[in-house]
């Protein structure tokens, strides 16, 4: 394969809603360069990209696949992206290692919400952006409706570099802007014949022409003197003001295309060569202290991980990107994360499943390599004389959680291998193992992110499981004072068991008053893990229990409070009072003591009004305005509160803490009552207390499962 500098490697990712042509435009792109000598379809499950069995099952991308194009003297990498914001871990991944974005719009569509999901993360990292409306020779194309729902989401840096002319299914040809050509295509796609403006276009291909003029001059104030001077500027001075503004965010030039027909591909390649940045002219990378880390390939190598994937008998594959310097096979190079020493055996460059293996990478460049042991997405690979660690993928926090058990329960240590392996491949999905609930928890990003999830492990990893509605961490406490006693007495011959306890239990809060019904001997303050406070007062006087059994009769309490008699949940926020008992001088012994404690607290706890808590969470809706209605009822609906109400680039912020309870399923009925054109943000905020009616259902379900697990 032949060497490129950085100047000549060109990285892009093709980013759009489903069904807008990536995978298509992408096979298009590789069939234009060579690369294949036929296009595959997704219908035929053949096209490079896609090529994963779930992703033929779904006639759809799950996994960002990076791909590779040589054109006109450049190289191009590709990575192209799924479509639904399921998978939005692999758009973002992508979006990182990128230099230019390719969005891609369905012109029958327009913008659609997960285009909109894409965007924010496209210009969080800054990406220079090219729009391509793709499917311009379908029925309902509509190009000029498709640009200017773009410049109403995007802005007014939507610059229009070309425009079809008899879009539909008729559509064979495009008007270019920049060359001030007419492009027509053959019935078939193909190479497009060159041609003059027709007559009837010239007014407005002349006045985009000019509108594209001014865009480029913008960016570059010795450019705006030329276009001053001469009212012009000639296509390399376009080409560089372009470049400018890409850089800038300034300019996001729209191509068209019909991927699928051939039509335009080769175009937009030509203008991916000539115009848009290469890594070289990108911004440095930082690294967690604050340091750049300059595109250089002559500096010290350094490699950023930003996507891990195990295939099935070949192993871990580990995908780079050189930000400096250059790699070679069995280079020595230091994983900073792990401060262990990797040597990559094999270099590749990837094209879907098919490696094409390479002794160097240069700065700029993408690669693959195998079995690095240690080694995972974020992670940074240096030389030697330096140690950078580049500022990590910030991935989103999961929207749905499931509870997943294995159908054979001898699989059950084998599922945690299996998790955590898919969770090194997907940082977007978290793994819970909640002792609490006594589940293994899945937290994903939606609905088919999990389902999807479930397939890998009962496909790839032949492991039947299933998942099941995941519990609520609720907690339990008092709301008056009760008491109680309980002797603990045991004769079978020998030593026999005895201890007698005497305790006052009280609801606890922060500044309450000490207890004056008894002397308070000793006190002691116990932050619980699972949150609120036990209060343990040791009111004995005269001896009536031996000091040394105290903290028998605590440990005792402290066992039952992990188990409350409404749910089974912990029990938090109680002050306990021991003020009497009586002892034994043979028999009693620390476990009498402990029993004792734990009964006498448990029928004190019966008597003093339990109360169920459950947890609230702080819950932020975005939304657009004419949707705000529907979401406040749908949130009204699930006992939230409603804060308050703000508005944030256009939309509609919603405000609310609602209980997790009524939380389960949530984000995907946003999502349709949006149409995906909501975002959601959540995070815990208290426990409160479970309305009487509410409490007492639960109680009863819980009552139930006692008795069939009993």
């Amino acid at each position: 394969m032949k060497a490129y500098d950085e100047k000549h490697i060109k990285n892009i990712a093709l980013v759009g809603s489903a069904k807008s042509g990536k995978t298509t435009l992408a096979e298009t792109m590789l069939f234009e360069a060579g690369i294949i000598t036929k296009r595959g379809t997704i219908e035929e499950k053949n096209t490079v990209s896609d090529y994963h069995d779930i992703e033929h099952e779904r006639q759809g991308s799950v996994y960002a696949t990076t791909l590779h194009t040589e054109w006109r003297d450049y190289k191009i990498n590709i990575i192209d992206t799924p479509g639904i914001d399921d998978f939005i871990g692999e758009v973002i991944s992508a979006v990182r290692v990128c230099d230019t974005a390719v969005m891609l719009l369905n012109a029958q569509y327009g913008v659609e919400a997960s285009s909109e999901v894409i965007w924010d993360y496209v210009d969080k990292y800054r990406k220079p952006t090219i729009f391509a409306v793709n499917q311009l020779d379908q029925e309902h194309a509509n190009f000029n409706e498709t640009v200017e729902k773009a410049k109403q989401k995007f802005g007014s840096a939507i610059t229009i570099m070309q425009y079809p002319l008899n879009q539909g299914t008729g559509f064979n040809a495009i008007i270019d802007l920049l060359k001030m050509t007419m492009y027509r295509f053959p019935v078939n796609g193909g190479k497009p014949e060159k041609l003059p403006i027709p007559a009837e276009e010239e007014e407005r291909a002349k006045q985009l022409h000019n509108q594209l003029v001014e865009k480029a001059a913008e960016n570059d104030e010795s450019l705006m003197e030329l276009y001053f001077e001469k009212g012009s500027l000639d296509e390399n001075e376009l080409r560089k003001g372009l470049n400018a503004g890409m850089m800038n965010h300034q300019v996001f030039p729209v191509f068209c295309l019909s991927a699928k027909r051939n039509m335009g591909s080769g175009r937009l390649m030509g203008f991916i060569d000539n115009v848009a940045p290469c890594a070289v002219e990108m911004p440095a990378e930082i690294t967690e202290d604050g340091t750049e880390v300059k595109c250089d390939p002559t500096g010290p190598s350094v490699l950023f991980v930003y996507k891990t994937l195990i295939e099935p008998h070949l192993g871990k594959l580990v995908f780079f990107k050189v930000l400096s310097g250059e790699v070679t096979t069995g280079m020595e190079l230091l994983n900073t994360k792990t401060n262990v020493s990797e040597r990559p055996t094999q270099l590749f460059i990837m094209d879907g499943k098919n490696r094409n293996t390479i002794d160097k990478l240069k700065a700029g460049d993408l690669g693959c390599t195998l079995k690095l042991k240690n080694t995972s997405t974020n992670h940074t690979l240096c030389g030697k004389g330096i140690q950078a660690s580049i500022d990590p993928i910030k991935f989103p926090e999961p929207k749905l959680r499931v509870a997943i058990v294995a159908k054979n329960k001898a699989d059950d240590e084998k599922l945690s291998e299996v998790l955590s392996e898919i969770n090194m491949q997907d940082p977007t999905l978290k793994v819970e193992y909640s002792r609490e609930l006594k589940q293994v928890l899945l937290h994903g990003q939606g609905e088919l992110h999990l389902a999807v999830t479930k397939w890998r492990i009962e496909n790839v990893y032949k492991m039947p499981v299933e998942f099941i509605k995941p519990k609520i961490s609720f907690r339990e406490t008092i709301q008056k004072a009760a008491m109680a006693n309980y002797r603990h007495k045991k004769q079978s011959g020998g030593a026999g068991q005895f201890g007698e306890v005497y305790i006052k239990i009280e609801p606890y809060y922060e500044g309450m008053p000490e207890i004056t019904e008894f002397p308070v001997r000793d006190k002691e303050e116990h932050k619980l893990p699972w949150g609120g406070k036990l209060v343990f007062n040791n009111c004995i006087t005269g001896g009536a229990i031996d000091t040394r059994f105290l903290p028998s009769i605590l440990k005792g309490i402290m066992e039952k409070m992990q188990e409350g008699p409404l749910t089974g949940s912990f029990v938090r926020d109680i002050r306990v009072s021991v003020y009497d008992g009586k002892m034994h001088p043979v028999d009693s012994n620390d476990i009498s003591f402990k029993i004792a404690g734990m009964m006498a607290f448990r029928e004190a706890f019966h008597n003093a009004q339990p109360q169920l808590l459950e947890p609230v969470y702080d819950v932020e809706v975005e939304t657009p305005d004419e949707m705000m209605g529907d979401v406040m009822s749908d949130l009204q609906s699930r006992r939230s509160l409603i804060m308050g109400m703000d508005s944030r680039d256009g939309k509609q912020v919603i405000k609310a803490r609602t209980p997790l309870l009524e939380l389960d399923g949530y984000s995907t009925t946003l999502k349709s009552i949006t149409q995906g054109k909501a975002k959601i943000k959540t995070s815990f905020a208290e426990y409160v207390p479970v309305p009487g009616d509410l409490q007492k259902k639960l109680h009863e379900e819980y009552k139930k499962t006692e008795t069939l697990q009993s």
